[in-house]
């Protein structure tokens, strides 16, 4: 009980020391107190304002490292901060041999100050972390999806894709970019059995996975442009870009689209369609 206090103590404590502007939030209209409200840190971690009040009134016991990993970046924790949550979880803070899925505060911020732009940020797996409004307006509201559909490598192969469209070179090129990737992280945390669960199941029903897998495929990401076949404002032709953080496996992907063009003006009305649509998505 008392550890379970503890917790729900620590993260009423680094949820008052934010305030809103610090995480991209809007800071208008009367507050109480200067950190963020329940509801706030409820949206940002993607979890229920219910389970928020629970969890700081000692009322819910053992969350699962994938909310205090959502609570880790929603609070902006440092990676002492982080591993000292997991402990009070009576978890296990993340082993240097998987896959890290931490985000930096500096990276936090960096999504803070693209809040216009489609961004979101994959571990080595290609695992999605943490995507902003205007990427899941562009790509599709990810708070709905669970488990391996959070995976790119998985939805290419064996799921229901992004809606991108690929010439036959582009889409070569970038399936084995993706196999290249998931060997490259395979070798560096060859501990980490939720990786190996996934290698085994894209090998075992996709044959394409499966032979450029076996033929050892090595490939690189490079800029791209890409066209998204999308409902409210039809194709898109983009540029993509996938930027690395120093120091660490993750990868930020970054849609843009050339000033001046068609493409610029239907992705500046889909940052006001669409983020409306995905805000108001239940």
């Amino acid at each position: 009980m008392a550890a379970t206090a503890e917790l729900g103590a620590a993260i009423h404590r680094w949820r008052d020391r934010l305030a809103p502007g610090d995480v991209g939030l809007p800071s208008g209209g009367r507050r109480r107190a200067s950190g963020l409200r329940r509801e706030e840190l409820a949206q940002l971690a993607g979890i229920s304002v219910d389970y928020v009040m629970r969890l700081e009134q000692g009322r819910a016991t053992n969350p699962s490292s994938q909310v205090v990993e959502a609570l880790t970046r929603a609070l902006r924790l440092s990676t002492a901060e982080r591993d000292h949550l997991y402990r009070l979880a009576g978890l296990a803070p993340p082993s240097p041999k998987t896959v890290p899925a931490f985000i930096p505060p500096s990276v936090q911020r960096l999504l803070d100050r693209l809040a216009g732009t489609p961004v979101a940020v994959y571990d080595a797996t290609w695992t999605l972390l943490v995507a902003n409004p205007p990427y899941a307006a562009l790509m599709g509201d990810s708070t709905h999806w669970r488990g391996r559909e959070l995976n790119g490598v998985w939805r290419h192969f064996l799921g229901s894709g992004y809606g991108v469209t690929y010439t036959p070179e582009a889409r070569a090129a970038f399936e084995t970019a993706l196999v290249a990737d998931l060997r490259t992280a395979a070798e560096r945390y060859p501990a980490d059995r939720r990786l190996r669960d996934l290698i085994a199941e894209l090998r075992e029903n996709s044959a394409r996975f499966a032979e450029l897998w076996d033929t050892g495929a090595v490939g690189l990401h490079d800029a791209a442009r890409k066209t998204v076949e999308h409902r409210l404002v039809g194709p898109l032709t983009l540029d993509c870009d996938v930027l690395s953080v120093a120091g660490s496996d993750l990868r930020i992907m970054v849609y843009t689209a050339e000033p001046g063009t068609e493409d610029a003006e239907r992705l500046a009305l889909l940052m006001v369609l669409g983020t409306q649509d995905v805000r108001s998505a239940p």
